[in-house]
C-alpha cells in the first residue's frame, strides 16, 4: 500500500510573492531597527536548491545523478562564518538564482532554521535591490519570538512577546 501524499499547509495560500512593503522600505532606507520591526511580522522566502548526493557511472563511464537532496542556501563570509540566505520576494530571489525554489516561512522560523544550520547571520536580498544582514544576537531574539518596538527617540528595542 502506498503512503498517502500530502502537501503541507504553509499558511501562505494567497501569497503572490511580492515583498512586504514595510520590510522593503526599511531595507531601502538602510534602517536596521525598522528592518527588525518589519521582520517580526514578515514572510520571507528561503531558497531551496538541489544538492548532488550520489553519482553513478554508466557502461561508457559517464556520470549520472543517482540521488540528490534539497538544502537551504548558506553563504560563507570572509571571516568563515555562515549566513542563511533569505529573500523578501520572488523578484529578489530570481535576481540571485532563477533555479532556486522559494520556501515561504515566517521570519521567526527562518531565524530558527539559521540557528539549526549553524549560521551566524541571515542575509536578506543578497542580489538587491537593497540587501541587509541580521546578525547573531538579533537572529537569536527573532527566533525566540521577541518583538521590536519603536522608541520616542527613533531607535528600536527588543521586548519579550506576551504571546510567546
Amino acid at each position: 500500500m502506498e503512503p498517502e501524499r500530502r502537501l503541507a499547509f504553509t499558511g501562505f495560500d494567497n501569497d503572490d510573492g511580492t515583498a512586504d512593503p514595510a520590510l522593503a522600505a526599511a531595507l531601502a532606507a538602510g534602517n536596521g531597527g525598522a528592518v527588525l520591526a518589519a521582520l517580526t511580522k514578515a514572510r520571507l522566502l528561503v531558497p531551496v536548491v538541489a544538492v548532488l548526493g550520489e553519482v553513478e557511472h554508466d557502461e561508457n563511464g559517464l556520470a549520472h545523478d543517482k540521488t540528490s537532496d534539497m538544502a537551504v542556501a548558506l553563504l560563507q563570509g570572509q571571516d568563515g562564518r555562515n549566513a542563511l540566505l533569505a529573500f523578501t520576494g520572488t523578484e529578489s530571489l530570481a535576481r540571485w538564482s532563477p533555479e532556486a525554489r522559494p520556501m515561504p516561512a515566517q521570519a521567526r522560523l527562518v531565524a530558527t532554521a539559521a540557528i539549526q544550520e549553524g549560521a551566524a547571520a541571515i542575509v536578506l536580498d543578497i542580489a538587491g535591490p537593497a540587501a541587509g544582514v541580521i546578525e547573531t544576537d538579533d537572529v537569536r531574539r527573532l527566533a525566540a519570538g521577541f518583538q521590536v518596538i519603536s522608541l520616542e527617540d527613533g531607535n528600536h528595542a527588543w521586548v519579550e512577546s506576551t504571546d510567546g
